[in-house]
């Protein structure tokens, strides 16, 4: 919307400076306002009203009381196997042992690295 500022007109009259809307936009937005009030209307409509005129209630009633009771005998857990049949694990294969050295004299490697 644009701001007009205020102004003498050519009389003498005195305006006070207002928004004025731009051409058309009366129109479009007076369509905007009806199709989102539509939709308004169209989305809020209940099936229930529509199909047998009275809408329907809750179908639980609070609290919500379970047969057992958690003070009866407690349960206590079976183990049950899975398969009928015997489950065999793949065994891995043992380790050799390490290797011993083949030299029997200690080895200076202090000696070794200041020949570099």
């Amino acid at each position: 919307m644009p701001f007009v500022r205020p102004y003498v007109r050519s009389d003498g009259t005195p305006v006070r400076g207002h928004s004025r809307w731009a051409p058309g936009a009366r129109r479009e937005m007076t369509l905007f306002a009806a199709f989102g009030l539509a939709v308004l209307a169209i989305g809020n409509a209940s099936t229930a009203t529509e199909a047998g005129g009275t809408s329907p209630g809750p179908s639980a009633t609070y609290p919500i009381l379970f047969d057992h009771s958690t003070h009866s005998a407690p349960r206590t857990a079976v183990p049950r196997p899975a398969v009928s049949y015997p489950v065999t694990f793949d065994m891995p294969a043992l380790r050799r042992a390490a290797p011993t050295p083949s030299v029997s004299y200690p080895v200076d490697l202090a000696a070794l690295a200041g020949e570099r």
